[in-house]
């Protein structure tokens, strides 16, 4: 924006509809990554009704990794070792440790809201990180913001406990997710791979397909449910959780910091427990409502610095 300011002085009309423009698409990418990560619980929820987790994240990828396939074969990408090594890496971290833990959680009864919520916690971690590693400004407000936004998902999960939905040690499953999850986005922000983003999500799906289906089978758990319930939890997790959810998450990663994108999580939660509720009854406390809440403050704090600096940078 400031290599176009002169242009901005003399013909003014153009240049501020296009910046309108440019900021719409960062808050279009944002929302829909909310929705569609959403989705992914849910489609956990939905589909574990009928098997095990990772039975049906085997699926999920043998479907997804099968069109990642014929995609890579057609496109024929060039892509350097090191970037292969990053792709490889991530979609262990971000796919099969997150996935695999954040399913096998709720598989054993961890609700799809409150799973979410854990997953949230994303933002204090990436913080923590974002300065030493990342070379990404935490600011006193995002710090505020943060902190606020741990203790909304303290209020859901002691809510959930105290509901009796679940044993404390299951949300270890969940958390252990959260971890690799974190670990996956230090490293594309750390290593910043020049892969387009279709091409990433290919890869990342083409290598997580051979994880689960080698697991799934080696374990025994490999299963061909009958029922078509199943299958439409399939095809949800791959059109809306793996093609919305993930490749919005690296669309995002990309035109935002990691701290930034990581404060959308704390929308996802409330977004989850919404559909949950209308979709499978799973009702929401006074003190999940409360964090909510709390954790939707906590996104305007973390991301007001940022809105400001960009109103400034367009005048």
């Amino acid at each position: 924006m400031t290599t176009h300011q002169p242009l901005v002085e003399a013909v003014p009309e153009t240049p501020v509809r296009r910046t309108a423009g440019v900021r719409a698409v960062p808050l279009l990418a944002g929302a829909g990554f909310v929705v569609f990560w959403s989705c992914g619980f849910i489609g956990a929820r939905w589909g574990t009704e009928y098997t095990s987790a990772f039975d049906l994240l085997a699926w999920r990828y043998l479907v997804a990794g099968s069109l990642a396939a014929a995609v890579l074969l057609k496109r024929r990408p060039r892509v350097t070792r090191r970037d292969l090594v990053t792709q490889v890496a991530m979609a262990f971290l971000t796919q099969c440790v997150y996935l695999g833990l954040i399913f096998t959680g709720i598989d054993h009864g961890v609700g799809a809201g409150v799973t979410a919520l854990i997953g949230s916690l994303q933002p204090i971690l990436i913080a923590t990180v974002a300065g030493p590693l990342l070379g990404e400004h935490v600011s006193r407000r995002q710090w505020i913001g943060l902190l606020l936004g741990v203790a909304g998902v303290g209020l859901v999960v002691a809510d959930d406990l105290g509901a009796g939905h679940g044993a404390a040690l299951l949300f270890l499953l969940p958390l252990g997710g959260l971890l690799g999850l974190v670990a996956g986005t230090c490293l594309e922000r750390h290593r910043k791979p020049a892969t387009n983003l279709l091409d990433a999500l290919c890869l990342q799906s083409l290598v997580s397909g051979v994880f689960f289906l080698a697991v799934t089978t080696g374990t025994g758990q490999m299963t061909v449910p009958h029922e078509p319930g199943f299958y439409g939890a399939v095809l949800w997790l791959v059109v809306l959780a793996t093609g919305g959810g993930w490749g919005l998450y690296l669309v995002n990663l990309r035109l935002s910091g990691a701290t930034r994108i990581s404060s959308l999580l704390y929308l996802v939660p409330p977004t989850t427990m919404v559909f949950a509720f209308l979709l499978f009854g799973e009702t929401i406390g006074p003190l999940a409502f409360g964090g909510m809440l709390v954790c939707a403050l906590a996104v305007l704090l973390i991301r007001w610095k940022d809105r400001l600096q960009r109103q400034r940078a367009a005048t």
